[in-house]
């Protein structure tokens, strides 16, 4: 994806024109495909990202962006907080010990054994603010804007096995002492602020038609109670945007 977007903006560039826009619509609609790849979790997710914006000068825009995402990864031990990470563990190696054999899991059942849960993901997020433009090309537009919002994500573990499932559903875990169930549903979600830095160009096609591509850097905490770290995100973005409105150049 990073190099797909370094060719655009390379192409782009080099077919441009030296010469100033002499169209600025006051209003920007933007709808498009969008990439989110979170490489803490292995997770990458695809959907839609929509933005509108106000032109209030040549060079200053302020909109609204959201986009919505969905895809699958896989949890393992090492992504939860330490706490967790040990007492997953530790459920483990009391199997291998043969703590749960009376319940069906015998030490043979964890033989080589190793725990993971897959799950789906729905990420959604918004966020509003202003946008610095560059409109010294004719055939081409560049942009820069703060990533400043909150997201929502929606988590569904699925357990692959018995011995996952009471980890999710914890019939198993009240077993050792001291243990506290983990999840406490199979449906998890979480909001919270995020921030990053995001900018693209427009390749403009006609006075009123343009071909986004936006790359966006974020900062996410999602689910700080449950795992181990934030996450950092990229998001890249493609599609049609429509300016119409008044004429702000003149």
């Amino acid at each position: 994806m990073k190099r797909f977007y370094l060719a655009v903006v390379l192409f782009s560039l080099s077919c441009c024109a030296m010469a100033q826009q002499d169209y600025v619509g006051r209003y920007d609609f933007y709808a498009g495909f969008s990439y989110l790849d979170s490489p803490k979790l292995n997770l990458q997710q695809r959907g839609e990202n929509t933005q509108i914006g106000v032109n209030l000068r040549r060079w200053l825009a302020f909109g609204v962006d959201y986009s919505i995402q969905f895809g699958h990864a896989t949890l393992k031990p090492y992504d939860f907080k330490a706490q967790y990470e040990a007492q997953l563990n530790g459920l483990v190696a009391a199997g291998q010990a043969g703590a749960f054999a009376d319940v069906g899991l015998p030490p043979s059942y964890f033989t080589n054994y190793t725990l993971y849960a897959p799950f789906d993901a729905t990420t959604q997020s918004i966020a509003i603010g202003p946008q610095l433009t560059y409109r010294h090309f004719k055939k081409v537009t560049l942009f820069i804007h703060p990533s400043l919002g909150v997201i929502h994500e929606n988590i569904t573990v699925h357990p692959h096995d018995a011995f996952t499932q009471n980890i999710v559903f914890p019939a198993l875990l009240g077993e050792l002492p001291g243990t506290t169930p983990i999840l406490h549903t199979t449906k998890p979600n979480d909001t919270t602020p995020f921030y990053g830095l995001g900018g693209g160009l427009d390749y403009n096609l006609t006075k009123h038609f343009r071909l986004r591509t936006d790359l966006e850097f974020v900062h996410v905490d999602l689910f700080s109670n449950l795992l181990a770290t934030s996450r950092n995100s990229l998001r890249v973005s493609f599609g049609p945007t429509i300016d119409f409105g008044r004429n702000i150049a003149k």
